[in-house]
């Protein structure tokens, strides 16, 4: 057996997972996944102690690991072997984790994309959110620190209201504008939160639409947990007529490490097959 780490390094939170696989790269297994958020503190220094504390709950020591492989930032792992681009290791991921999956929709702290893949994960096309961030995960955060509600609680929130509070979907100070006034006008934090998520759905869905998704569309990233947002997405692909289906997973927030770490499995062999050929 053989084990690989992907790292994940993103703007909010860093996520690992160790997995395991046969010497000739089958019996793919996920042993643990780990998510540790940045907030203000050394990036490397939480990379290195997530990693530390991943092998340890595994009882796996540093030696034992085939292969590191990071990705985002990857610049930031010192000890990673090699790095791959976030849209290969989400598509590799969503498919690894529901292999019906035709598309993604990365939903991160800074940015969203939308992506088509094959049945190999083969990226065939892909858009990306604009520089403004009201359609991101740090704009949600944001506005639930304002409300004065955990991040944790946003899509259960949501979920529950009545009526969505309609908010600026063009950009995020006009949309945190219109929040600190519904708030002066007494609107609930539930009816705010949902407005912010179709705001944000919005963007989404035509990302979607303009790579032409069908099928089964993976929700991935830090969002793909958001209850709330997973609701509004599904309610607007209904509206708006689009042939899709969206799903998320236990292990979404995950896919970029999980990507990473299985594109690392098969690097790991490719590089034994040329050393035995060579020897």
């Amino acid at each position: 057996m053989m084990h690989t780490v992907g790292i994940d390094v993103g703007c909010g939170a860093i996520k690992v997972v160790l997995m395991r696989f046969d010497d000739k790269g089958g019996t793919e297994e996920i042993l643990h996944c780990l998510q540790a958020k940045i907030r203000r503190r050394n990036i490397k220094e939480v990379i290195t102690h997530t990693f530390s504390a991943l092998l340890e709950h595994c009882d796996v020591r540093e030696d034992e690991i085939a292969y590191v492989a990071s990705t985002g930032e990857g610049e930031l792992v010192d000890f990673r072997r090699g790095h791959f681009y976030s849209m290969t290791t989400h598509a590799r991921g969503a498919l690894f984790l529901n292999p019906h999956a035709r598309a993604v929709l990365d939903v991160g702290a800074l940015h969203a994309r939308a992506l088509v893949m094959d049945k190999r994960s083969k990226v065939l096309d892909h858009r990306m959110t604009s520089q403004c961030a009201s359609g991101s995960g740090q704009f949600l955060e944001n506005i639930s620190r304002y409300l004065g509600v955990s991040l944790e609680d946003v899509g259960r929130l949501s979920a529950q209201a009545e009526e969505p509070e309609p908010v600026s979907g063009i950009c995020a100070v006009l949309a945190e504008t219109d929040v600190i006034n519904m708030v002066s006008r007494n609107i609930p934090a539930a009816s705010i939160l949902k407005g912010i998520h179709i705001s944000i759905g919005k963007r989404l869905m035509g990302l979607l639409r303009m790579v032409k998704a069908e099928g089964l569309v993976l929700v991935t990233g830090g969002l793909a947990a958001d209850v709330g947002l997973i609701a509004v997405l599904r309610d607007l692909s209904v509206k708006m007529d689009l042939n899709i289906d969206l799903q998320s997973h236990e292990h979404s927030v995950f896919a970029g490490a999980i990507g990473a770490a299985l594109w690392a499995s098969f690097r790991h062999l490719k590089l034994e097959e040329k050393s035995r050929a060579a020897a």
